[in-house]
């Protein structure tokens, strides 16, 4: 028996030991044949060439590099470290190389052979950019150190790559609401992943100041806090509040601690102080700097407001003192002064600003806007600084050498360009990251506009009305996140993500190579690389558009989505599709009144969200048009043609492809129709939201063109809104029966300059049309 027993441990001992080395040597072929992962690089390299053979990384490779190269190489050394098992040594497998022949300071090559990581670059930060394509080449599990595996593999290729413009930045407001110290950091990496240099960082608004000012406690004790914040939209009258104290402020500490951060990664942190404007917090905790020198509350609702720093020595004085703190946090070159929406009410009612005018010989508060600008400049470039602004710093002439950021169009880069000035592109159309990005009703909320991924992805900075010579002054590009309907982190995160990978493509990679088909497909690869990040991006990679074509004089509306490997199944009754409802293979007739509805199905589940679309097939359809003014580029929705094709824009996001918008234009539409044809009534649809400078004409006149010459006239209001930002009028040609007409013609005044007191006061208004219906 105790034979039996130990022949029998003998054996299991011997077995064991057989399978442990089976499974040794079975585990460790697997990882020899570990293959890497798919090359899906956002930003796109300028210049790549994938070759065959792959760099097999494990604890055998070893890094170096020369002293030049510091920051770069300890950073990739510390995320293959703490994103996987595998520690390098002190051989050369991975070299970082210093090369003066590299052109761009932030430019490298990057070399991949079986045995070799070969990084060349001009300067530390041209290879940290390299850096962040080994990064995305690397398996995703590297980014929260899950990755278990002894090996990794790097596809074999070469590339030569430098940006397209030298300033690529994005922006973050921390007045509206304000976020954790890890947060701006998490922030911050983002930024450096996707090879952005700059982050300008928001930091006092009339609803919050958000820095710490030794010199000045009121500003953290009262200026950083406000005693209650707007809920819903500015829109919805009445407004609502909270009635629950709100703030918070950055200490030097911290503020020391975020930009040694940036640094790191090469990101240079440019912080606004904004001025004259934008500064009822400030003023809130020192009545004295504003021109009534009233007591005024921090700002609880969003807008702009009359409340402006008063140009005296005192408040120059007070500014100064808080330039030279943040100077001493902040070693960037530039100091953002803001500039914009800096109403001149207070001004034209204060004696000391009227007098003041006359003591300096300006013309009126826009001159008296471009003293206070260049003070503050002349003080800053004192101290070796320059400063940088929203395009309003240009009225009543710029600052000897400011830097512009247009926002409000190209117009404002356009003149600061042919004045030899640095132009930074951010228009709301193209830049805005808090509009909505997509259709879907239950988008969470925000201020308004449509942004969708394409369109951010499109965009081109350079103005065409720039020549050669002048087109070197733009000097790159900025996303911004306006934060007012962003109360915490993750909703930042979705208005973020994925659009800052398009703009860092419109930054960073060579405009002639750009694909968004191809981008669609790189972004849905990276978006598992988000999860991992915990990033909570918006994918709406799995929506659908609808596109309403016309051929052969027939209308059909076309379908498509973004990803391929999909398929579209619908109906044309009203019902959400489902596994079984019909498959989409071409253009779908719209012969009369329709309600389609469509959805993104693989093999068996829905993907992303639902489509629906209703035809009106009304008396206008299909007819001619003309517009006497050509729409805003950057809100042509599908032309003329779309105000006749049927169907309704959105009823909460003036940017689709339905709305037609134009700036401060009076308009005439004719409609021409291809034959007599027998009409009831006109219904028209406006846009109104005054916190987006979108106002609804007061009032417009509808004439129809009778058959027999005559001619019918009718003045019409537009109705006042219901529950949503559209307002609609049904106007009755002829009250005692149809009339036989050849054509109307709509006359549309646009509402004016903007009132004091409204956001955007002084400025031309936007006309947003959609849909007229003819009955």
């Amino acid at each position: 028996m105790f034979n039996f027993m130990a022949q029998y441990k003998t054996m299991f001992k011997s077995n064991l030991i057989i399978y442990v080395v089976l499974s040794v040597i079975f585990f460790g072929c697997l990882e020899q044949n570990i293959e890497p992962e798919k090359v899906s690089l956002i930003p796109m390299p300028n210049d790549h060439t994938l070759n065959e053979g792959k760099f097999v990384l494990d604890s055998q490779i070893g890094i170096k590099y020369p002293d030049d190269l510091k920051i770069s190489a300890e950073f990739l050394n510390s995320f293959i470290e703490n994103g996987s098992s595998i520690k390098l040594q002190e051989s050369n497998e991975i070299e970082f190389i210093l090369d003066t022949t590299v052109q761009n300071s932030e430019g490298y090559n990057l070399e991949i052979l079986p045995n070799k990581i070969k990084i060349k670059a001009k300067s530390d930060k041209g290879a940290f950019y390299a850096v962040q394509t080994i990064r995305q080449l690397l398996p995703k599990e590297f980014e929260n150190g899950r990755y278990d595996k002894s090996k990794a593999a790097l596809p074999c290729l070469s590339i030569k790559d430098e940006p397209q413009f030298e300033y690529r930045g994005m922006h973050l407001d921390v007045g509206r609401h304000m976020y954790s110290v890890n947060f701006i950091k998490k922030y911050i990496d983002a930024l450096a992943m996707l090879k952005f240099n700059t982050f300008h960082w928001h930091l006092t608004e009339d609803q919050g100041w958000r820095i710490e000012i030794k010199k000045y406690p009121k500003l953290q004790q009262i200026a950083a806090y406000r005693k209650e914040t707007l809920v819903g939209h500015y829109n919805q009258q009445p407004h609502q509040f909270d009635g629950k104290p709100y703030g918070g402020y950055y200490t030097h500490e911290q503020i020391k601690e975020i930009v040694a951060y940036a640094q790191g990664r090469f990101v240079t942190i440019i912080p606004e102080i904004e001025m004259p404007g934008h500064s009822q917090a400030a003023i809130a905790a020192y009545p004295h700097l504003g021109c009534s020198h009233k007591p005024v509350d921090v700002a609880t609702k969003w807008g702009v407001f009359d409340e402006i720093y008063c140009p005296t020595e005192e408040t120059f004085k007070f500014l100064e003192d808080v330039l030279d703190e943040v100077m001493l946090l902040f070693p960037s070159k530039y100091i953002h002064i803001g500039g914009d929406e800096a109403p001149k009410t207070k001004w034209k009612s204060s004696a000391f600003c009227q007098n003041l005018i006359i003591e300096k010989g300006l013309k009126d508060e826009h001159e008296l806007q471009s003293y206070f600008i260049r003070r503050i400049e002349k003080y800053l470039n004192s101290k070796g600084r320059e400063i940088i602004g929203w395009d309003e710093i240009l009225e009543g002439g710029l600052a000897p050498n400011a830097t512009v950021m247009s926002w409000r169009g190209t117009n404002g880069a356009i003149e600061a360009a042919k004045q030899k000035h640095d132009v930074v592109m951010t228009p709301t159309s193209h830049c805005y990251f808090d509009y909505y990005q997509s259709q879907n009703e239950d988008e969470p909320l925000a201020i308004g506009g449509f942004l969708p991924l394409e369109k951010v992805y499109g965009f081109s900075p350079i103005p065409e009305e720039l020549s050669k010579e002048t087109s070197q002054y733009i000097i790159g590009v900025q996303g911004n996140v306006w934060t007012e309907y962003m109360p915490n982190e993750k909703q930042v995160e979705y208005m973020l993500f994925p659009r800052i990978m398009a703009m860092s493509e419109v930054g960073w990679s060579n405009s002639e190579k750009k694909d968004f088909k191809e981008f669609v497909n790189r972004v849905e690869y990276f978006n598992k690389r988000l999860d991992l990040l915990d990033i909570n991006y918006a994918n709406h990679l799995y929506d659908i558009e609808g596109q309403i074509v016309t051929q052969n004089d027939s209308l059909y509306l076309e379908l498509s989505t973004l990803t391929k490997d999909n398929m579209i199944r619908y109906t044309r009754d009203g019902r959400s599709p489902n596994k079984n409802s019909e498959i989409y293979y071409s253009k779908i007739p719209l012969t009369e009144s329709v309600e389609i509805q469509a959805a993104v199905f693989d093999s068996l589940h829905q993907r992303g969200y639902g489509f629906f679309q209703k035809f009106k097939r009304h008396k206008a359809v299909g007819q001619n048009i003309v517009i006497n003014r050509k729409p805003h580029h950057a809100y042509s929705g599908s032309g003329s043609q779309g105000l006749i094709n049927g169907i309704n824009g959105s009823n909460t996001r003036f940017g689709d492809k339905e709305w037609l918008g134009f700036w401060g234009e009076d308009l005439e539409v004719t409609i021409q129709f291809k034959q007599p044809t027998e009409i009831n009534a006109i219904q028209t649809r406006f846009y109104d939201a005054p916190g987006q400078w979108v106002y609804s004409p007061r009032e417009f006149v509808a004439h129809a063109y009778l058959q027999d010459g005559s001619l019918i006239s009718s003045k019409f209001f537009p109705e006042e809104k219901s529950n949503s930002n559209v307002r609609t009028t049904f106007c009755k040609l002829n009250e005692s029966m149809p009339v036989i007409a050849t054509k109307v013609k709509l006359i549309i005044p646009n509402f004016g300059i903007i009132p004091e007191g409204s956001q955007g006061k002084g400025n031309p208004a936007w006309t947003f049309l959609d849909e007229i219906v003819i009955e």
